[in-house]
């Protein structure tokens, strides 16, 4: 396990509001299922690139179990009804050594405050200091906000074996 298992920082959102960002933890499985309840389905959709509403059991270990090697995992959490709640998540797993996919999702009433791009800076961090060269990533054509982060942190479309899917790499050494 890495030192991204320990992972903590706060930052401040573009209206002045306040965010963690931290690694995901396993209590927080009835958090980010919570959260899937507040995101929209398009936002899902564009997420997972099918409507996606529950997760089986086997999905749910998938996206719990994280070793912070292979696969790591963070969540923004913000202040909502007096608690701590995720109003986000990303991560990226290894899918060959030196590269690793990414991908996240904000829930749609924190969508436009910068929690996207906060996730990204601190995922690209965690995979530098982790030690991949690239990090790549799948966006459907119709996510205009989604392509926009992605190219702010400098991501370069590639290939497409799939006209449904724009794929972006972005080199890190």
């Amino acid at each position: 396990m890495s030192e991204a298992i320990n992972y903590a920082a706060h930052e401040r959102l573009r209206d002045g509001g306040e965010i963690e960002i931290r690694a995901l933890r396993r209590e927080d499985e009835a958090d980010m299922l919570a959260a899937v309840g507040n995101t929209s389905a398009q936002s899902l959709q564009r997420r997972f690139f099918v409507m996606k509403r529950h997760f089986s059991d086997k999905e749910r270990a998938f996206f719990m179990d994280i070793d912070f090697k292979n696969h790591v995992a963070i969540v923004a959490l913000a202040e909502e009804a007096g608690r701590k709640a995720v109003v986000g998540g990303g991560r990226y797993i290894v899918f060959e050594p030196g590269r690793a996919e990414m991908a996240f999702v904000v829930i749609d009433s924190w969508q436009g405050r910068g929690v996207g791009s906060i996730l990204m800076r601190h995922l690209v961090k965690l995979a530098r200091d982790g030690g991949l060269q690239e990090l790549t990533a799948e966006v459907l054509p119709e996510n205009a906000a989604m392509i926009e982060v992605f190219g702010k942190f400098g991501f370069k479309p590639g290939s497409r074996r799939d006209p449904q899917v724009i794929h972006l790499s972005l080199k890190l050494a």
